[in-house]
């Protein structure tokens, strides 16, 4: 780790196009300025090591939905019931005569 120090009003550069300023001090805190180009991500370490962390369990599979999975490869590879049509497809389904306007037909003279 590199250790420098800094007063107030003064900077260090990291790389090209990273500036790092000294903009206050207040007892034990100090304030910094950061100046990064847009595609450079800076986050205060505790936010880095929570979005880290969310990452993480967003990775973990889910013991249901593996099972899920299984269930389906399973049926995939057995093929389909006797008694279930293996796709449903409602535009070839059979219409109505009314239309599909149900009980809001209009009366016949």
């Amino acid at each position: 780790m590199l250790i420098l120090t800094r007063k107030l009003g003064e900077s260090i550069t990291i790389g090209d196009d990273i500036k790092v300023s000294v903009l206050g001090i207040r007892g034990r805190q100090v304030r910094l300025g950061i100046e990064a180009p847009t595609k450079v991500v800076v986050h205060r370490e505790e936010i880095y090591v929570k979005i880290q962390e969310e990452n993480r369990k967003a990775t973990k599979p889910v013991k249901g939905d593996l099972l899920g999975v299984v269930k389906l490869i399973k049926g995939k590879i057995k093929g389909p019931d006797k008694d279930r049509p293996s796709v449903i497809d409602y535009k070839d389904a059979p219409r109505r005569p009314d239309g599909g306007a149900g009980d809001s037909q209009k009366p016949t003279a």
